[in-house]
């Protein structure tokens, strides 16, 4: 029986943040607050729904310790986090270069840094179901020349992606959330830069498609993709965020109480973790939420 491969995870968190200049001034894009929680949060809390323990951070020298205050090593969270310098940032398919030691021989899950996914995706099927190649999550959009643009043939089986296009041919493009199994790296490395001057995560996803090696996730309607690469997104994020949380009456993307529902770390660990948080909305939320949840047990 073939042994399935360890599936890891790597946040991209780099970039200069200049489309949203002024405000990345004094902190880095993933650092800006999203509602009532930095950015970084949301994709760290969607890999570790994919059950994904070992997590690499990517961003530049200046950034990168700021991540390192806020995370250490992971393991007050029961996860191994570690991180990665981006000297310059030369594009999305960069990270799989730079991760090469990180991913090894093992299958990896790449999520931007600004991208927040929303709703009960099929965690535990899409990664059960997962064996090699690629796999890409899909979203209709109305704006698909900011992104790369799916193309399909008469049979709708995709033929190709095609990056930031001026005439897209189709309103389906790629979000960014990307799963790959070790060749990924083999082929990072054979790419040559764009006219953007950038290695392209597309030109990887277009080698998989040309070795029928790729597949296609279409985010059904249920789930929410927010890109909060612009001011109007990322308004639009954390107006989401502050509606759904009322609604719902529940926190999204708490990382602590996201690994106590995984029982990733057990009662103590949670309880020892809330004595470190100060007095805020934030700790009496996890208080109540840990009387609640092992009061159940």
């Amino acid at each position: 029986m073939k042994t399935k491969k360890k599936l890891k995870g790597i946040v991209l968190a780099g970039g200069t943040g200049s489309r949203l200049f002024p405000i990345t001034q004094t902190s880095c894009k993933q650092l800006l607050p999203v509602y009532n929680k930095p950015l970084i949060n949301y994709p760290i809390s969607t890999l570790i729904n994919f059950g994904i323990t070992e997590i690499l951070i990517i961003s530049t020298p200046q950034d990168l310790p700021q991540f390192e205050k806020m995370f250490l090593n992971g393991n007050q969270l029961g996860i191994k986090i570690s991180y990665e310098i981006q000297i310059r940032p030369e594009g999305i398919a960069q990270a799989f270069i730079l991760a090469e030691n990180f991913i090894e021989n093992d299958n990896v899950m790449l999520i931007l840094g600004d991208n927040i996914f929303y709703g009960d995706l099929d965690y535990k099927g899409i990664i059960n179901s997962y064996e090699d190649g690629g796999l890409i999550f899909g979203c209709q959009v109305h704006n698909p020349e900011r992104y790369g643009v799916i193309e399909f043939n008469n049979d709708r089986k995709v033929v190709q992606v095609e990056e930031k296009p001026k005439n897209p041919k189709s309103n389906f493009v790629v979000t960014g959330l990307y799963v790959y199994d070790s060749q990924v790296m083999e082929i990072a490395k054979t790419l040559k830069k764009s006219v953007r001057e950038e290695y392209e995560i597309t030109d990887i996803n277009n080698a998989y498609i040309d070795k029928k090696k790729m597949k296609l996730i279409m985010l059904e309607d249920h789930i929410k993709w927010l890109d909060t690469g612009t001011f109007e997104s990322l308004l639009e994020a954390g107006e989401f965020i502050a509606k759904v949380e009322k609604e719902k009456g529940r926190k999204f993307a708490c990382l602590e109480e996201l690994v106590a529902r995984k029982k990733i770390i057990d009662k103590i660990q949670l309880r020892a973790l809330i004595e470190q948080m100060p007095q805020s909305d934030y700790r009496t939320y996890h208080e109540q939420f840990a009387n609640q949840f092992y009061e159940k047990k």
